[in-house]
């Protein structure tokens, strides 16, 4: 019981700690200058750009539901802007070498997130920007997994993102929205409007050599709340969070890197909570660790 009650403290510590971190995020942008996207000209095309890679990836402790900690996958990951419209996302193919070793064997295949965002100031021709917000976007964001027996997941996001000034970091991408459940492996939340997600995302090259290469620290924080529906049914809860910190070695080809995740109550699933499943004919009860660190290795080569 001591240790449980521990633990729990903790989390609760770490929880209100992001809320501080949040504040703080904002009070921090009080008085920087700001490099705003000026389209009055009507040339929504001049800040134009494109990429997409592929990454070889392997997670390590990871800390999402039912025991999928240790993974070998593939990622296409892709970016850019045309217009008024920019893109993020990614496809994760599970399990790529097919070993039985892998915590996603003979279990989901893939995973896809789909994030557009409209710029408001392209689409007006207007200089939104205000205090340290350079550009201001209507945002989107789609979470898409597999379907099996327990159903699928199909999550849509709608909401306000801008473009932020940050000290030292440059330029970081922020989005507040609004969460409609499409599918969510029979959820009570399904066909819903429930829950809200405040993402933000950086990239900061910081060491360069004189071959050309640098290494960036990258990542995002991607923090859910207002999860009400959710959090009535056994062993959920109504927040969660991922912090990702990245060290990067870039060229123009290639990348190499390792990433620390911090979770909290990964995909809201209470750390801790009991679950059942069948091995070798027999029902076991497992517990969730869906709160801690896990590890990422990537390996890039980038079009």
């Amino acid at each position: 019981m001591h240790n449980t009650t521990h633990r729990s403290c903790r989390r609760q510590g770490l929880l209100s700690g992001t809320s501080l971190l949040i504040v703080l995020f904002f009070l921090s942008l009080g008085n920087i200058p700001v490099r705003a996207a000026d389209y009055a000209d009507g040339d929504i095309h001049k800040n134009d750009y494109k990429w997409y890679q592929f990454n070889l990836m392997q997670s390590l402790n990871n800390k999402l539901p039912f025991g999928a900690r240790h993974d070998t996958y593939f990622e296409m990951e892709f970016g850019g802007r045309s217009g008024i419209l920019s893109l993020y996302g990614y496809i994760d193919v599970f399990d790529i070498f097919d070993r039985r070793s892998d915590d996603r064997h003979n279990k989901d295949n893939f995973f896809m997130k789909f994030a557009p965002r409209l710029s408001l100031d392209g689409m007006t021709g207007k200089d939104l920007s205000f205090g340290p917000v350079k550009e201001v976007y209507i945002s989107g964001l789609a979470n898409v997994g597999d379907s099996g027996q327990f159903g699928g997941l199909f999550d849509t996001f709608i909401g306000l993102g801008v473009d932020v000034e940050v000290p030292w970091f440059g330029i970081m991408g922020s989005n507040i929205m609004a969460r409609y459940s499409r599918e969510n492996f029979k959820a009570p939340d399904e066909g819903k409007w429930s829950g809200y997600i405040w993402t933000n995302n950086w990239f900061k090259p910081f060491w360069f050599f004189e071959n050309q290469t640098f290494i960036a620290y990258q990542g995002y924080l991607d923090y859910k709340f207002g999860y009400d529906k959710l959090r009535k049914v056994a062993g959920r809860t109504s927040h969660s969070l991922e912090w990702f910190h990245g060290f990067y070695w870039h060229s123009d080809q290639w990348s190499v890197g390792y990433g620390l995740k911090y979770y909290n109550s990964m995909a809201n699933f209470k750390d801790d909570s009991p679950y059942t499943v069948t091995e070798k004919g027999q029902k076991v009860t497992k517990k969730q660790e869906t709160t801690g660190f896990g590890h990422y290795f990537a390996i890039i080569y980038k079009f």
